[in-house]
């Protein structure tokens, strides 16, 4: 609204000056016979409001409105920016003012840079108040987030651990097994060919051999839409152990897998948060064990 300030100005007439980029209205009171300044802001003032500030600050007005140059009655819902854009006339009691509200001049490159470095200016003191205290907050948000993740999955971990080791042995008892028993296949063939056999009896023997393998190569590639790859069948098996193991374990996988999901999360706002270009202020460091 209008912010009224009195001091005696020897003018009786209706003026309007700029005073820091802000429409200062200057009238004479009819009671009180003495010059009073209202300083108004343009895009959130209306007139009404303008004009009940002026009534206030004299109880003896009993009429106050503003009309156009051709005598149309101004609405109190208009904006004091749009008011101040033409002339106007404005009634107080029995008396009309003629106003001609001043140009404003268009702000210069140098004062428009002016500007710009205010608004930096304060934009960098809200951030110091504000922003840093929320970064803290947050701060310690996630870092107790952190624990409580932590926490929980050490159990989780440790449980896990337990069904990786011993899956992981069950998986390398089976490739052992598989090398010895591919061990023995090929001594009993080099026995059978050379201590009871000859070749030629042998030679069928060992090509039903080999074919029987690539169907079981070509089976594998059936049931898991994968090559046989030494590497990736040894991880498939583990992975199959380790779902047995952990069922009769129960072990709860998927909220493992959540768990570690919201902790990888959990890290990662928290290294953006300590970044300090990311608010583009100084970081306090928080110790985790305050």
């Amino acid at each position: 609204g209008a912010a009224p300030y009195s001091m005696p100005v020897p003018s009786d007439g209706v003026t309007i000056n700029y005073r820091h980029g802000l429409p200062v209205i200057t009238l004479t009171l009819p009671t009180r016979s003495e010059r009073c300044w209202f300083t108004v802001k343009p895009m959130v003032t209306t007139i009404g409001a303008f004009l009940q500030d002026v009534q206030k600050e004299d109880k003896g007005i009993e009429r106050a409105e503003v009309f156009t140059t051709d005598g149309s009655k101004v609405s109190d819902a208009t904006l004091m920016e749009i008011l101040l854009m033409n002339d106007f006339k404005l009634v107080i009691n029995n008396t009309a003012y003629s106003v001609s509200p001043p140009v404003k001049d268009k702000l210069s490159s140098e004062h428009a840079t002016e500007m710009e470095d205010i608004k930096s200016l304060v934009h960098r003191l809200f951030v110091a108040l504000h922003l840093e205290d929320h970064q803290i907050r947050k701060e310690r948000e996630l870092l107790q987030k952190l624990d409580h993740l932590k926490e929980e999955l050490l159990p989780l971990e440790q449980m896990k651990a337990r069904i990786t080791h011993s899956a992981d042995a069950k998986t390398s008892r089976l490739l052992w097994v598989g090398l010895a028993l591919m061990s023995t296949q090929g001594g009993a063939l080099a026995w059978l060919t050379w201590w009871v056999y000859s070749w030629d009896i042998m030679e069928p023997v060992t090509y039903f051999i080999t074919y029987g393998s690539a169907m079981a190569f070509y089976a594998y590639f059936v049931l898991t839409k994968q090559d046989y790859v030494y590497p990736d069948a040894k991880d498939r098996q583990l992975l199959h152990y380790f779902y047995r193991k952990s069922k009769t374990q129960h072990f709860n996988v998927e909220r493992y897998n959540k768990l570690k999901d919201d902790l990888a999360e959990a890290e990662e706002s928290l290294r953006r948060l300590r970044q300090p270009l990311h608010l583009r202020l100084p970081i306090q460091e928080i110790n985790d064990k305050d």
